[in-house]
């Protein structure tokens, strides 16, 4: 489909769209959102925890004992909760998506519109400027010194000079220079739309804490079938017991060896995380980097919109010969850029008035060369850029930029230079004409967020494109450590390990290409540590892409928003410390109730083991197990789950859950099937039921005490109240003859509290020994902050 000189300039008319929206011809790529509906709530009912539950449930009312079905609630939790907070995450995700999502400029009828990805047609024209995303595959129409990097679809980092007629592919975007394109193939046609679709797709399994939680499932699901073939023997052949009752007692053992509630605290978790993050304008487009934060222990981040506000002005422009040139020439150079940075807006404002130059050649700003520049027939050819890249070392003006911008300012030289700017050895030769001095505001938040990461062990490296000096004054003036002596980046080997070893050693750095940024983080993985990024602008793409969480800030680039895991929509650096910490509350609550739900499974396997080889009854009806899981561990888990935690994540979650969960679930095994025992033969079932139970909820209460150290006012709280509701149940009428109790043999009773209290002895040795010699257990938790 042709296009003529009318639609370039002017655009698709109204018309035009609306004949190619008829035909389909629209870039209908779905939106990257979280998973629909439908998926949602096939995901939380079709589970393998909901199927084992249900196959137990159908067994337990075919025999008629309705009561102990209690269990099968526990099916419509796990369904319902889950789907209630997915879909409140969903809403969240999608909101704040639109917000943040980037608008291409089209040009519709003559006039230049932003409008949605989606809303884009075939053969409109698109403009472009740096850092906007090619949205769709398209053939260039004008290019004003277009340079676009397609690393994301080639893996090559150097940018792609841009001709009329040269194509572009979605998923690259702009670096320099301006231009516009015609839309050649959109939708599910264009080159990305592929790895776009797939990129939106729900991620949240794909983390070491999911993998290894279904690691988890899958070893119990097996151990179900010979367990409850043991026991369903045992009872049948051995007790001749009734096959109601026999089918009773094995699914009272099978039930909590299944760790149902862990799934559903780890969704809620997750998925209140997302909330929470979304409700401070966090956007989360990969939910697993909620874990991903709390791994972190290195944040990079730029000057410029991180430390200091984006908007600067200018302070005063130093000319050694007071030519009168220098006021057009700057005025002449902000009108050359299309789309101009912080500091030519600043420039800008200063001189409004255009002095009708003509540029016969333009060199748009680019963060890998430093410098700006156009050529104005009579008037000469101009830059505009950092003095160290354009003046050699022995200038005297260079030695001049470098005392003021160690006081923390930003200085560019005007100078005239001897070649086109556009010729293939620019800039030349420059000769100095000013010192253009601009100012930079540090954010009144920005020392308090340092402050923060420094308390929670989390190194903050200022990795800038500006002079090291000036940064290393800003650094400074906030007391970032390691910033007495900035590094300019031009300076740093290139030995991959030599360059570890200085990014580790140093937290300022200054003069840092796009490409550097890149392998300084690659530098810092390489020595085990877990980096975020921050950024905002089109040479960060690169980091953000690498790092373990990019993090972008809502007014940047849209290459910079596309590619990081996180984008704080309020642009706020200080918002980074709740990012942080969310991550590290969701990460440490999990892993601390995983102890409960693993301690009960270690112990319900064991003491199914030791009824069948003992030829016994099993000692617990299901609505015995169910009230168990209510108390020691649903209802804990649940607050315990929401609580502050401001733990840094470590890898091995499996390895050192089970170190506690085995030995503490082999200890209330242990003693629960010895106090039953020993009454088995001179108590009724219901007694030394009872005797049973009374063991384990015991021990069980303490393990939820270990789990919740250190105390504070509300831990104590909650223990207080489970023991209590505990006590309850053996003593009110109504819950003994609900839960078929009878606490009345005083014999018996004191058995189960002696038996309980050697258990709870030997299980807080356990912890003492794994505190002392593993360090399994943090001695304290950090105090609450105004990150949680």
């Amino acid at each position: 489909m042709s296009i003529d000189a009318r639609a370039l300039t002017n655009g698709l008319t109204a018309a035009e769209v609306a004949e190619r929206v008829a035909a389909g011809q629209t870039n209908d790529v779905p939106a990257r959102a979280s998973r629909t509906v439908g998926q949602i709530v096939r995901a939380n009912v079709l589970t393998r925890i909901n199927a084992i539950y249900g196959v137990l449930f159908a067994i337990i009312m075919s025999t008629g004992y309705f009561l102990d079905g209690m269990f099968g609630l526990l099916i419509i939790f796990n369904s319902g909760i889950g789907m209630i907070q997915e879909l409140r995450a969903k809403r969240t995700l999608e909101k704040l998506a639109i917000v943040g999502q980037a608008k291409p400029t089209v040009r519709r009828d003559g006039v230049s519109v932003e409008l949605a990805p989606n809303e884009v047609v075939l053969d409109d024209v698109i403009e472009l400027g740096p850092g906007d995303k090619v949205v769709v595959d398209g053939v260039v129409l004008t290019a004003d010194a277009l340079e676009i990097d397609e690393s994301l679809l080639t893996g090559e980092s150097d940018p792609v000079v841009k001709h009329p007629g040269d194509q572009v592919l979605s998923g690259s975007f702009v670096v320099a220079g301006g231009g516009a394109y015609r839309a050649t193939k959109v939708g599910r046609d264009a080159y990305a739309a592929k790895l776009a679709e797939e990129a939106s797709k729900f991620t949240l399994v794909k983390s070491e804490l999911r993998s290894g939680i279904d690691k988890i499932l899958k070893f119990i699901t097996f151990l179900l079938i010979p367990a409850g073939a043991l026991t369903i023997y045992n009872q049948l052949f051995n007790v001749n017991e009734s096959l109601a009752d026999a089918l009773r007692g094995m699914v009272a053992a099978l039930v909590p060896m299944v760790p149902e509630g862990l799934i559903l605290m780890t969704s809620i978790a997750f998925a209140v995380g997302v909330i929470r993050l979304g409700q401070r304008q966090c956007l989360v487009q990969e939910l697993p980097a909620i874990e991903g934060l709390a791994r972190v222990d290195v944040v990079c981040a730029d000057k410029t919109g991180t430390l200091t506000e984006n908007g600067m002005r200018l302070s005063e422009v130093i000319s050694s010969n007071g030519d009168a040139s220098i006021s057009h020439a700057l005025a002449a150079l902000v009108r050359t850029e299309a789309r101009p940075n912080a500091s030519l807006l600043a420039i800008g404002e200063a001189y409004p008035a255009a002095p009708g130059w003509q540029s016969t050649a333009v060199a748009p700003f680019s963060s890998a060369r430093k410098w700006s520049g156009a050529s104005f027939a009579e008037h000469g050819n101009w830059v505009l850029g950092a003095p160290d890249v354009l003046l050699p070392p022995e200038s005297a003006e260079r030695t001049e930029a470098e005392r003021i911008g160690s006081q923390g300012l930003r200085v560019l030289l005007l100078g005239r230079t001897d070649i086109a700017v556009d010729s293939p050895d620019a800039p030349g030769v420059v000769t100095p004409a000013a010192l253009v001095v601009l100012e930079q505001k540090v954010r009144p938040d920005a020392k308090s967020t340092l402050d923060y990461f420094a308390s929670q062990n989390v190194t903050v490296k200022v990795i800038s494109g500006d002079n090291a000096l000036s940064v290393g004054a800003v650094a400074g003036s906030l007391d970032l450590p390691n910033s007495a002596h900035p590094v300019d980046a031009r300076n740093l080997p290139s030995s991959p390990d030599e360059l570890a070893t200085a990014v580790e050693e140093t937290g300022v750095f200054g003069r840092v290409t796009p490409a550097q940024k890149r392998a300084m983080v690659g530098a810092l993985q390489s020595r085990g540590h877990t980096v975020a990024m921050t950024g905002d602008g089109v040479n960060d793409v690169l980091a953000l892409k690498d790092a373990d969480i990019g993090v972008a800030m809502g007014s940047g680039s849209p290459a910079t928003r596309a590619v990081a895991q996180i984008v704080l929509l309020d642009n706020k650096f200080a918002t980074l410390p709740y990012v942080v910490g969310e991550g590290r509350r969701v990460i440490g609550n999990i892993e601390r109730v995983s102890n409960l739900f693993l301690t009960k499974t270690v112990y319900s396997v064991l003491l199914a083991l030791m009824v069948g080889i003992a030829q016994v009854n099993y000692p617990f009806l299901p609505r015995h197990v169910t009230v168990i899981a209510w108390f020691t561990i649903g209802i804990p888990a649940f607050v315990l789950s929401l609580a502050p935690n401001n733990e840094r994540a470590r890898t091995g979650f499996v390895a050192r859950v089970m170190r506690m969960a085995i030995p503490a679930g082999a200890i209330i095994a242990t003693a629960t099937f010895v106090s039953y025992m020993l009454v088995r033969t001179t108590a009724t079932n219901e007694q030394a039921g009872t005797t049973a139970l009374i063991t384990l909820m015991i021990v069980a209460l303490w393990v939820l005490a270990i789990v919740a150290r250190p105390y504070k006012w509300w831990k104590i709280a909650l223990i207080a109240l489970m023991t209590g509701a505990s006590f309850l149940l053996f003593v009110l009428p109504f819950t003994q003859r609900f839960f078929a109790l009878d606490p009345t043999n005083t014999a018996h009773t004191t058995l189960a509290l002696t038996t309980a209290a050697i258990g709870v002895l030997l299980v807080e040795i356990v912890w003492w020994i794994q505190r002392r010699f593993t360090n399994l257990i943090p001695e304290q938790d950090p105090e609450p902050t105004t990150a949680q």
